[in-house]
């Protein structure tokens, strides 16, 4: 059965994109349930990493819809030192979203879900890679795991690395299995910018300031609430503005590229000596996957 047109109308797994043309601004806006929930229960996370690598599902839906071309790829990935998490690695392409978070399951029982980043980490950093699909090109931004949450070092991204103005929140709602998720990317982009200098030189610039302020005035449970459909969010932040525009942009699904083929073309690449100690009595190797959690076996 298609899930589409019921997923449409609640609001869930989908992505909104709205620009503010006469304030030079882009955003996204998604609020994810099925798809976020499918992704979590591939492994029994304690809360505190549920809620995290809720977070991050989010952040790559939003950062990854703004991809334009369809087989390119937005990763990200933090690894860290520390703390009770030491990998985290999500992923966007063609709307589908996958993650993982490797982690110490005793440790992660004593943090809570609003810990500071330094608690879930210790120290490490946080890449996000943008992967296009036409050139073949990948682009890459680091930056340290400091801060009160994923979303704010994201913010810290676009402002080291892209340098533009960016806004981000997130919003997360966990009860039992049940987990919602909402999130809002706002961003900034002076006409004529092509060729002159970047706006994070004007800081105060008023178009910016205006946005960000109606953007940043998001409450929590307004990303979440199921009764308020995408559209009626944006008309209620942006209403003084003479124009929005509203284009409806990817439905989002769990994504999962863990396929016999994809893990032949994979292990063939190993010497025949070591796959021979890889096969089991049946004459395959069993591959664990990580991000749903089903063992694949594979002829080789």
């Amino acid at each position: 059965m298609d899930e589409s047109p019921r997923l449409e109308k609640t609001g869930f797994d989908r992505v909104l994109g709205f620009t503010i043309p006469d304030r030079h601004a882009r955003g996204r806006v998604v609020r994810l349930g099925p798809a976020l929930e499918t992704v979590l229960s591939a492994h029994d996370y304690p809360p505190a990493i549920k809620h995290l690598l809720a977070e991050a599902l989010m952040l790559t839906a939003l950062m990854g819809s703004l991809l334009k071309e369809e087989e390119s790829q937005l990763t990200l990935q933090a690894q860290a030192q520390g703390g009770p998490v030491d990998l985290l690695v999500c992923d966007y392409k063609r709307g589908e979203l996958r993650g993982y978070v490797s982690h110490d399951q005793e440790a992660a029982k004593s943090v809570s879900t609003n810990s500071r980043l330094e608690s879930l980490f210790g120290e490490g950093y946080l890449a996000i890679t943008f992967d296009l699909g036409t050139t073949g090109e990948r682009y890459q931004g680091i930056v340290a795991l400091e801060g009160a949450s994923l979303t704010e070092a994201c913010e810290t991204y676009f402002s080291q690395s892209e340098q533009v103005p960016t806004l981000l929140r997130v919003a997360i709602r966990s009860e039992g299995s049940h987990c919602v998720a909402g999130g809002m990317l706002v961003q900034h982009f002076p006409e004529g910018e092509e060729g002159r200098e970047r706006l994070h030189a004007k800081e105060q610039h008023p178009e910016w300031e205006h946005v960000a302020i109606m953007a940043g005035s998001t409450r929590h449970d307004e990303l979440i609430d199921t009764a308020l459909p995408l559209e009626d969010l944006l008309i209620r932040l942006f209403h003084e503005e003479r124009e929005v525009r509203v284009e409806p942009l990817a439905m989002l699904s769990r994504g999962c590229r863990c396929s016999v083929q994809h893990y032949q073309s994979v292990l063939s690449r190993f010497p025949e000596e070591q796959r021979a100690e890889m096969r089991d009595v049946d004459g395959t190797i069993p591959v664990d996957c990580a991000f749903c959690s089903k063992i694949i076996r594979v002829p080789v």
